[in-house]
């Protein structure tokens, strides 16, 4: 039998259509996240997140969205809510001209790591790029693609983000189009 001749009884394919579409809340996304590996408290993953990164570098309170992957040396601070289906990969590939082609390995050259700050909340489909540090509470919206570092309190939209406005620290207010 090769890879793409598994098959399942019925009860083993109901269980796991169960695991991936049923079990989204919140007693079994702290239990994934148990299961996992995560010390921190407070911590959740939902179905399909991809989470290949140090353990040790999140805070607590942290939630992982659906299918979200997350690859290399990346920090997650505490507060964070990531959306579904984000991407934050640490890792470059590099050009060879030698070959033609890009390198297999990541690129070694300067800090490919990852910060997501405290209290940030990465709505659906955000890409963060290798290198970028998002600063304290940044709101990044829904299919950003975040390529360089980040103000705290910033609100950032758009391929490629740019900050369209800030956070006020006090009110908890969005200041669309203030950018100081």
């Amino acid at each position: 039998m090769n890879g793409s001749e598994i098959s399942f009884t019925e009860e083993e394919f109901e269980k796991a259509v169960r695991l991936i579409s049923l079990a989204d809340n919140e007693i079994d996304d702290r239990h994934r996240a148990k299961v996992i590996g995560f010390k921190g408290e407070d911590i959740r993953v939902a179905p399909g997140a991809i989470l290949r990164f140090p353990l040790e570098q999140a805070g607590d309170d942290i939630f992982f969205g659906l299918y979200t992957y997350i690859n290399g040396n990346v920090t997650v601070g505490s507060h964070v809510l990531i959306g579904p289906h984000c991407t934050i990969a640490a890792g470059n590939h590099k050009f060879d001209p030698a070959t033609g082609c890009f390198s297999a390995r990541t690129e070694k050259d300067y800090d490919n790591s990852i910060v997501i700050g405290d209290g940030c909340w990465l709505a659906s489909n955000v890409v963060v790029t290798a290198g970028v540090k998002l600063g304290k509470a940044n709101l990044i919206c829904a299919g950003a693609v975040v390529p360089h570092s980040t103000k705290d309190y910033a609100i950032m939209a758009g391929v490629p983000a740019k900050q369209v406005g800030r956070i006020d620290p006090v009110t908890g207010e969005y200041l669309w189009g203030v950018t100081d």
